[in-house]
């Protein structure tokens, strides 16, 4: 899911004291756990936010509702965009030309050798069929490994901000980046209990499970 998507006040955020973790949830109410710890927390207290890893500096003075209204600024949330982009937003006109418009197919040409041809020729369903088939298989696998950097970035940027001093940081960091959950997870087994599970929730979708 887009983070954008998400109203600022909902945005899954997860704040600590220290090492130890004070609270997680919807942003607004991460925002006022850290303003009522305030007063007596003599630890740093941090926020991030759960989607990027980032801390999130925010600006709590007033009422929840003063909190609340400037929570777009601090997370620097754009201005959604129209879905089809295929659509004249004055007119409302269809620009996408020939093809099957309930499909949003349109033609174009694509340049083989013979050899190509043959192939696809013979495969069932015929050539743009199974051109259309390879570019959504294509498509997955990249999504797949995209997701894959994404959590690993994610993970390294809570762990750079929250456990550099931690030991066995850098053998982590090595770990993440090459993918090996069972390598991981044995570094940060002595890591404080709320910051190796909060990098190990973010690092999951990016990690090979480590055998059972």
């Amino acid at each position: 899911m887009d983070p954008n998507s998400t109203p600022a006040t909902a945005r899954p955020c997860t704040a600590f004291v220290g090492t130890r973790l004070l609270s997680a949830g919807a942003l607004i109410d991460v925002a006022i756990a850290v303003k009522t710890a305030m007063g007596s927390a003599t630890d740093p207290v941090l926020v991030f936010d759960d989607a990027t890893g980032r801390v999130i500096d925010l600006d709590l003075r007033g009422t929840r509702a003063d909190i609340a209204a400037r929570l777009p600024t601090f997370l620097g949330v754009p201005r959604p965009e129209p879905e089809d982009a295929a659509t004249d937003q004055a007119g409302g006109i269809d620009k996408r030309g020939r093809g099957r418009p309930k499909l949003g197919v349109v033609p174009r040409e694509v340049t083989l050798l013979p050899r190509h041809w043959d192939w696809l020729a013979a495969q069932p369903g015929g050539a743009s069929v199974t051109l259309r088939r390879l570019v959504d298989e294509a498509r997955r696998a990249g999504a797949m490994s995209e997701r894959q950097r994404d959590a690993r970035e994610v993970a390294y940027r809570f762990m750079s901000a929250m456990a550099g001093n931690l030991p066995g940081f850098e053998e982590a960091t090595r770990a993440l980046f090459a993918g090996d959950g069972a390598r991981f997870a044995t570094l940060l087994a002595v890591w404080p209990g709320a910051i190796a599970a909060y990098a190990a929730k973010l690092a999951e979708p990016g990690l090979t499970p480590a055998p059972r």
